[in-house]
């Protein structure tokens, strides 16, 4: 695997740290640990990681904004033990998930080295689409509205002297 140091090219450039900042996430292993992404109804959502060997004090769980951080620390290798193979992966890990507008976290699970994260999304009522009834009679409440409005004259207030 082939790394870039760019590090020279921050100092030379102003307004690019958004690409910089791409291109060293890029560079990390988004592929580990491994995750699926399921979808469970139109609003429900549910992430499962395969978190082997992590506890639930060595995994950290941050929403900020759009963006859910997982974050797993070994807290310490166990005293005692003498490793003539380990294949089960037990590397610290930043796995970082953009997610969808007015999408939040409901729940956190780890059982059986599984870590599932369930997501739903609450649209708020003023964003949500409305359906507008159309009158077919010809006539419009807001034309009424808007003509009793039109003919009023507005109240003037008069200071006391």
């Amino acid at each position: 695997m082939r790394t870039f140091d760019i590090s020279p090219l921050y100092r030379s450039t102003v307004g690019f740290d958004r690409l910089f900042d791409l291109l060293d996430n890029n560079t990390a292993r988004p592929d580990w640990p491994p995750y699926d992404i399921e979808k469970k109804t139109e609003n429900e959502y549910r992430i499962s990681m395969a978190v082997a060997g992590f506890g639930s004090d060595d995994i950290e769980l941050t929403q900020h904004g759009t963006t859910l951080t997982v974050v797993g620390r070994k807290q310490g290798q166990e005293d005692g033990r003498q490793l003539l193979h380990q294949g089960i992966a037990g590397r610290n890990f930043k796995q970082v998930f953009n997610l969808a507008d007015h999408v939040k976290v409901a729940a956190a699970n780890l059982e059986n080295g599984l870590l599932s994260v369930d997501l739903v999304r609450e649209v708020p009522e003023q964003l949500k689409p409305t359906r507008i009834e159309i009158a077919s009679d010809g006539t419009s409440n807001v034309q009424d509205i808007r003509s009793r409005q039109i003919g009023q004259e507005p109240e003037r207030q008069t200071k006391a002297a």
